[in-house]
């Protein structure tokens, strides 16, 4: 399973890198649909990738619809992407599967190259700056105080950094993390590696920091993760969940996702269902996963998730 993963990883990471994703800082609203009719999810990462060709730029099917407001569940939930991927591909599946739960939900693209659509390259504390941005943007257009904030990769970080050391946390209620590199990543142990590369060939070093600064600095030991673990995990008033899989090869070990302080929580999807296979990219499209953001989002209405079909690497299911 171990080596079949690790193939899936890398595979899916160069089919996103070369299909494409979004211009940064962009909120573009989900196609229309009629009054009251579900969304259809797929829990599948292969449509998403097809609607991210489709309809580069995107937001996922239900997001951005700033005229929503629900009583229900009046805090708006902010969905944040992961490296190298967008809004459209990342959030093709919990979109719409909150919005059929009657939340309203908003998505941005952030830290993207404007020469291309891939998202989530730029320097995280510049990235975490539209976050910011696009939080009060929500606040304002829909009259909520807080919103809740679901993260993938590195959207859970920026997250993180967002409610430490922007002002966040009075905005915040629930912080919602899938795979989160809070403690940096040892990149299967290659973080080393990486550093003794750049060191013989220093103008590699140059272009990686121009070219894709936010992969670098998830790295393990990065000036960074070092000033994001300078102050401790949580913050008081806010609500965290963090949501890891065993079978992680892009965030690692994947211990190392799990915060640690008041109002923490952390979930292992394997202690949940023993037929959860995902990796990494495949949390974004795992029923299991998915399941657990709902139970964080409303703890009243939690309820188990079906362990009777597997969740698959790089897939979901």
């Amino acid at each position: 399973m171990r080596a079949h993963t690790r193939v899936g990883v890398l595979f899916a990471s160069l089919f996103a890198l070369l299909a494409g994703t979004a211009a940064p800082g962009s909120a573009a609203p989900a196609p229309a649909t009629p009054d009251g009719a579900d969304l259809p999810v797929t829990y599948n990462s292969v449509p998403a990738v097809a609607a991210s060709l489709v309809r580069p730029g995107a937001a996922p099917p239900g997001a951005n619809d700033f005229s929503c407001r629900s009583a229900a569940h009046p805090r708006p939930v902010v969905l944040l992407h992961g490296t190298h991927v967008n809004m459209a591909i990342n959030w093709n599946t919990l979109s719409p599967l909150l919005k059929n739960n009657g939340y309203c939900v908003f998505a941005l693209n952030y830290g993207g190259l404007k020469a291309d659509q891939v998202g989530g390259t730029g320097d995280i504390p510049t990235s975490a700056g539209e976050l910011a941005a696009f939080v009060d943007r929500v606040r304002e257009e829909t009259g909520a105080a807080e919103v809740d904030l679901v993260g993938h990769s590195q959207g859970g970080t920026l997250a993180q950094y967002y409610v430490k050391f922007l002002g966040g946390a009075p905005k915040v209620h629930d912080m919602v993390g899938l795979a989160p590199t809070s403690h940096g990543s040892t990149a299967l142990g290659l973080d080393k590696g990486i550093r003794a590369l750049f060191k013989v060939f220093p103008g590699l070093e140059g272009f990686a920091n121009t070219l894709d600064p936010g992969a670098r600095q998830q790295l393990r030991g990065s000036d960074f993760v070092n000033k994001l673990n300078s102050v401790p995990d949580t913050v008081p008033g806010v609500r965290y969940t963090t949501i890891a899989t065993k079978y992680d090869e892009v965030v690692t070990p994947y211990t190392s996702q799990f915060l640690d302080g008041p109002g923490a929580r952390n979930i292992r999807l394997q202690d949940r269902c023993a037929n959860d296979f995902a990796d990494h990219l495949a949390l974004a499209f795992d029923h299991v996963a998915l399941r657990e953001v709902l139970n964080a989002l409303d703890p009243a209405t939690a309820r188990k998730p079906d362990c009777s079909t597997p969740v698959w690497p790089v897939f979901g299911g």
